[in-house]
């Protein structure tokens, strides 16, 4: 994952739209704000985004 990923995670997270764990959801809204890297990383990296949720790494 990289660092431009991780703060489109985060950049997301902060608007509170969404549960992060509504990975669908969270994919829509990476479209949405044009966070292209994150919409194409998330449907073949759910486990390491997950793990970004939880642990920060």
């Amino acid at each position: 994952m990289t660092e431009e990923i991780k703060s489109q995670i985060l950049a997301i997270r902060q608007t509170g739209v969404t549960n992060m764990f509504d990975i669908i959801k969270v994919k829509e809204i990476a479209e949405l704000m044009e966070f292209t890297e994150l919409a194409e990383f998330l449907p073949e990296n759910k486990a390491e985004y997950v793990n970004f949720i939880l642990t920060g790494k």
